[in-house]
């Protein structure tokens, strides 16, 4: 089993306590609301029972909205808030909802590494290639990552077999993935 990175290796102190300042004072974390449908129709699906909500914000607002037929363990993670920052445990399911495009850029490969050494079967990825509407508190863009898809892809292909890859628009580019992790065995043969 691979070791899990230092917290500070997926998130500056100084911006640590700017997500947190974020989370208690405004709306933030809501375009979960939108995916829980999809979401719920993927636990449903494919049976999951164990679903990590990977960045999930201070309102846990995907765990609120879905809609599940069956059993199903939620375990909330969100370094930028205190009660959701202890290192979570590998889920079946792991959802990612607007969240890759607000990391440090010099952390989003040991995050995505992170992602990769907690996903079990499924991963559920959403992200905005464009600009956010709130700032954060020294003037920049909440979205400190806007890169168009053909940049995120090479990132996800690495680490996962993309199973579905979708875009909409709603003021902005949004890219939904639907992936499995790549397995491979001992001698570095990819096992499908």
């Amino acid at each position: 089993m691979n070791a899990q990175p230092h917290p500070s290796q997926l998130i500056s102190d100084e911006y640590r306590k700017e997500q947190e300042y974020l989370h208690e004072t405004t709306a933030y974390g809501t375009a979960s609301i939108l995916y829980a449908p999809l979401v719920s129709q993927i636990v449903n699906k494919m049976q999951v029972t164990h679903l990590l909500d990977y960045g999930c914000g201070h309102m846990v607002n995907l765990a609120k909205h879905l809609k599940v037929t069956h059993k199903v363990t939620y375990q909330a993670y969100d370094p930028g808030v205190p009660r959701y920052s202890k290192e979570p445990l590998p889920a079946e399911m792991v959802a990612c909802i607007d969240v890759l495009e607000h990391i440090e850029p010099d952390k989003l490969e040991t995050v995505l590494d992170h992602i990769a050494s907690l996903s079990e079967a499924i991963v559920f990825l959403s992200f905005d290639t464009g600009p956010a509407l709130k700032t954060l508190s020294d003037g920049r863009n909440a979205h400190l990552i806007q890169q168009p898809i053909e940049w995120w892809l090479p990132k996800l292909m690495v680490r996962w077999d993309l199973q579905t890859v979708q875009a909409s628009y709603d003021g902005g580019y949004y890219f939904v993935g639907v992936c499995k992790p790549r397995i491979e065995s001992t001698d570095g043969v990819k096992i499908l």
